[in-house]
């Protein structure tokens, strides 16, 4: 069973789209993407360094269109075999789509409020997050808890993210637990945590007026990693999730449960093969990060298909 997977906030880098935009098909959905979303998708993903495209507001629909994007050139190279897919946080906007929960546009009006009402949210105090590294999970989470922090992203593999003030996660950096590693990520808020309260409202408001159909795939939620046949509950997880934690954790254990053996990780690939090829043994993985990987990313969807 191959099950396509959508990367979340943080994936990007500079340039990454550059290579892309030679394939039509890519090219296509970006600059539909940008009409949606109203942002200049091509700069963004082409010259614009790192501070720039580390904002909320620009990552979120930079990475999705990127997603989107892919799975589009792979579909004109003939993909077949897909049975479900499931998104790491914003990537779940575009399993989402991929699933045609809602098309294209939407999913990028949609993930343009998103990044702008997070983006605010974000601005009304300092906080950051952090991946911590190895330990085990009950101590870890009661180390951060002591220390003001949120256990934001359950990824499994050993990993979870912490989520905060920013002092609080200077400090945890400066002081991890032992036998564990902390890494700052390149994000400009505590996602996945009170801090983004502010913004649930406002993607509620937008939300439930969105023209919305069942998924025609497997579709998991970062919720608890259940599988939901219907549109209008993920519509709403997905509003609810802003200030939730990201159960990415028991996502990968559901799909091993639903047997799935091929894991194929659309652009800008990388984050989630690797925290499969930990937490999803027995599972190959793909991760899409070139468009010279096509041919091979379609050949290993049909063995898995």
């Amino acid at each position: 069973m191959l099950v396509i997977v959508c990367p979340g906030q943080g994936s990007q880098t500079p340039g990454f789209l550059t290579p892309w935009l030679e394939l039509p098909a890519f090219a296509e959905v970006i600059d539909i993407a940008a009409t949606s979303s109203g942002l200049d998708l091509t700069t963004y993903g082409t010259i614009s360094d790192a501070e720039t495209i580390k904002d909320t507001a620009v990552a979120q629909p930079l990475i999705v269109s990127a997603s989107l994007a892919s799975f589009a050139v792979l579909e004109a190279g003939g993909l077949t075999g897909v049975a479900g897919v499931a998104g790491h946080s914003v990537g779940e906007l575009a399993a989402a789509s991929i699933a045609r929960v809602f098309d294209t546009p939407t999913a990028m009006e949609f993930v343009a409020k998103r990044g702008t009402e997070m983006a605010k949210a974000a601005a009304l105090a300092k906080s950051s997050m952090a991946a911590v590294l190895g330990g085990e999970q009950n101590e870890v989470v009661s180390y951060l808890q002591a220390r003001g922090l949120t256990p934001a992203n359950y990824n499994g593999a050993g990993q979870i993210v912490a989520a905060g003030d920013l002092e609080a996660i200077t400090a945890l950096s400066a002081e991890p637990l032992a036998g564990t590693r902390v890494i700052p990520l390149a994000v400009a808020g505590a996602f996945h945590t009170s801090f983004m309260e502010p913004a649930v409202d406002e993607l509620a408001n937008y939300a439930a007026g969105l023209s919305i159909q069942d998924p025609t795939l497997k579709l998991w939620t970062n919720k608890d990693g259940s599988i939901i046949s219907s549109g209008v509950e993920y519509r709403d997880l997905l509003v609810k999730q802003v200030s939730n934690p990201v159960r990415w954790d028991l996502c990968m254990r559901a799909m091993v449960d639903s047997g799935v053996t091929g894991i194929l990780e659309l652009s800008p690939a990388g984050t989630l093969t690797g925290l499969a090829k930990r937490g999803m043994p027995g599972v190959e993985t793909f991760a899409l990060k070139s468009p010279d990987q096509i041919d091979s990313a379609i050949e290993f969807a049909k063995n898995h298909g």
